[in-house]
């Protein structure tokens, strides 16, 4: 089965341990290609870890199952929440891995950033919640430290995962 690892990085200034707030309520937003046909899906599609749904003539579930809109083949996706990985400031401005997603019958192309993720201040441990990456950007003020956070240059890539 097709695993896909998620690697983004950002330059971040003054905070480390960004990850999705809620583990199991974050919507991964991600665009697919179909790997039969090789078409893009034409919208981008959201999962989330708490969502499962029961696979047809299978006893497995996934927490996405759907059929392309070209060749009828479907296909299905599964989070592997154990892989997640925060990003630290030690490896800012460098690409890390984010998450694994295992995808059968559809490979994920692009990870889309959302709002709903958490950071804390590096000198201070305030903790910065909800926030919001949709314009690949984010910054505030840490009035425990009396310095500015941000995060800037977010950019992802799709790789295959190493078993």
């Amino acid at each position: 089965m097709p695993r896909y690892q998620i690697n983004w990085k950002a330059d971040i200034t003054n905070i480390t341990n960004l990850s999705p707030l809620s583990v199991d309520d974050y919507e991964w937003i991600f665009k697919f290609t179909c790997t039969k046909c090789h078409e893009l899906h034409d919208v981008p599609v959201t999962l989330k870890a708490n969502e499962v749904v029961e696979m047809n003539n299978s006893r497995g579930t996934a927490n996405l199952i759907m059929k392309c809109n070209f060749c009828k083949s479907e296909g299905s996706v599964d989070l592997e929440m154990n892989t997640l990985k925060p990003y630290t400031i030690e490896n800012s401005g460098k690409m890390q891995p984010l998450i694994v997603i295992e995808g059968r019958g559809w490979e994920p192309v692009e990870w889309i950033p959302t709002i709903g993720f958490r950071a804390e201040g590096v000198e201070s441990g305030t903790v910065f919640d909800e926030i919001d990456l949709t314009d690949l950007e984010w910054c505030d003020y840490d009035e425990k430290a009396g310095e500015s956070v941000d995060i800037m240059d977010i950019q992802s890539e799709v790789k295959k995962a190493k078993k």
